[in-house]
Order: structure tokens, then C-alpha cells, then sequence
């Protein structure tokens, strides 16, 4: 397993290095394009190298641009997929939000591909997928490290402790969500995130502050969007054999202790579990 596991890391990185060598190439010809994620983040970093230096340690090696490449890759990937395999798990198990879901969909979208522009039409499905983000957050916790001693509450936090927000308990705990806290009833998201909770700031499967997840919107969209197209074309319940026992997955992404585009702000990542 380590040796197949150190073949595909060789793998995507050799492919990975010789997509961005052949882009900065592009980019000093004059060639290339600035309309994804790459060639943006190639052009800000080239730039950046140009108006300091190399000898100013400014910018990113490649070595940093692969790490970059492969935690958009896989916090992309895998977050999003475990919104959508639990959203279809609850759906299944309360059938009446599934059906609620599906008659707006119907109604907004009817069998047509769904569009930007009718997303923000779905109160309904952006409630339920709330409500699963709550119960099942992709990321159980989120850890921060103060770059410089920090006061927070009254207490001043040493440089380089490790602060843990446990989303899973904070989500699940009835002083901020009431005594059916443990159950799902994305009704509780009717009025919108501000007042689904008792204390402002309980809900937050995708982070806060300056750190938040920048694929945020991105995420939920595309969880909107795939749901949408599910639910127009098949009812699904749970198979008889499903036993519920959730447990937690955790990967750590060593890269984003190391990055120093992080330390830019008061709290930068020390590791990560799902989105960021």
C-alpha cells in the first residue's frame, strides 16, 4: 500500500510540474490564459517574483504551486461528495423533505438542466443542505495557530499553541440549537443562517474569518446543482440492511502549515479536515 501510495504521489506530481512549467512558459511568451485557477495563480505569483525578487523570498516555488494544485483538487473533490452522500442519506431516511425538495425543483427547473440563475430560487434545497452541513460537516473540526501571541476572551494564547473549534459538538450541542438538536429539521434554516441558532457564529461547516473556504459558494453551488439533477430523475430510499453508524475520516494536509501566503493573516491553518 506505502509503495503504491508513493508511485501515485510521484505520478501526480511529475504531471502536475510539467503542466506548470509548460504554462509559465506560455505566460512569457505572452501566450497564456488567465481564465482558470492555474494560469491565475502562475501569473499573480510570476509578478510577484518580478516586482520583489527571488532574493526577497517572494512568491511560490513549484514545489508550493503543486501543493496548491492538489489541495484545491482534493478538498474540492472530497467535501462536496460527502455533502451530497449524506444529503441523499437523509433524504432517504425522511422522505418528506425528499419530497419537498423535489416538487421545488420540478417547479423552478421542471426536467431542464439546472441553471445559475434558478438556484438562488431554491429555498428548500439550499434549507436541507444547511441542515446536513450541520449534522454532517465534512470538516469535524478546524484547527488555528497564532503566528504571535493573541488575547481572545481574556486570555492571552502563546505563539504556535494549537486552538481546536470542534464544529461536530458545537453543531450538535442544544444551547445553541435548541433540545431537538440532534435531529434534522432544516426548517430551523427558514429565516437564513443568522437566526437558525441561538448564538450568532454556531453554524460554520466551512470555517470563519479570514481563513473561511474560498470554494464556499463554489461548494454549494455545485452540491445545488448535483441534487437538482438527482432528485428530477430518481427517488431513492435506504436499503433495509443500513445500519446508521457515522464515523469520522480525517486526512491532514501538510502543505498548509508550510505555505507562507497563510501567515498573512492573525490565524493561519495548521491542518485541515474537509473544507478549510
Amino acid at each position: 500500500m506505502n509503495k503504491r501510495r508513493s508511485q501515485v504521489y510521484n505520478e501526480m506530481k511529475r504531471i502536475l510540474k510539467g503542466m506548470i512549467e509548460k504554462r509559465e512558459k506560455a505566460i512569457r511568451m505572452g501566450e497564456s490564459s488567465k481564465n482558470d485557477l492555474l494560469g491565475l495563480l502562475l501569473d499573480s505569483n510570476m509578478q510577484e517574483g518580478q516586482e520583489h525578487g527571488k532574493s526577497q523570498d517572494k512568491g511560490m516555488s513549484t514545489e508550493d504551486v503543486i501543493e496548491e494544485c492538489k489541495l484545491f483538487y482534493i478538498a474540492g473533490q472530497e467535501t462536496t461528495s460527502a455533502l451530497l452522500t449524506w444529503t441523499m442519506i437523509l433524504l432517504s431516511m425522511y422522505p418528506n423533505w425528499q419530497a419537498n425538495a423535489r416538487e421545488e425543483v420540478l417547479q423552478v427547473f421542471g426536467k431542464s438542466t439546472p441553471d445559475i440563475e434558478g438556484l438562488s430560487h431554491l429555498k428548500i434545497v439550499t434549507m436541507i443542505l444547511y441542515e446536513v452541513l450541520r449534522l454532517y460537516p465534512p470538516g469535524v473540526f478546524l484547527d488555528r495557530k497564532p503566528y504571535k501571541a493573541m488575547e481572545l476572551g481574556g486570555i492571552t494564547y502563546p505563539s504556535g499553541v494549537i486552538l481546536s473549534l470542534p464544529l461536530l459538538f458545537i453543531h450538535n450541542d442544544p444551547t445553541f440549537w435548541g433540545e431537538d438538536a440532534k435531529e434534522f429539521n432544516p426548517e430551523r434554516f427558514s429565516e437564513g443562517i443568522s437566526k437558525a441558532s441561538k448564538v450568532p457564529g454556531a453554524f460554520f461547516p466551512f470555517g470563519g474569518g479570514p481563513r473561511i473556504c474560498i470554494g464556499q459558494n463554489f461548494a454549494l453551488m455545485e452540491a445545488k446543482i448535483g441534487i437538482c439533477m438527482i432528485i428530477q430523475h430518481f427517488s431513492f430510499v435506504l436499503s433495509p440492511s443500513y445500519i446508521h453508524a457515522p464515523h469520522s475520516v480525517i486526512f491532514f494536509n501538510h502543505s498548509m502549515e508550510l505555505n507562507s501566503c497563510c501567515k498573512s493573516c492573525d490565524f493561519y491553518s495548521y491542518c485541515e479536515i474537509g473544507p478549510f
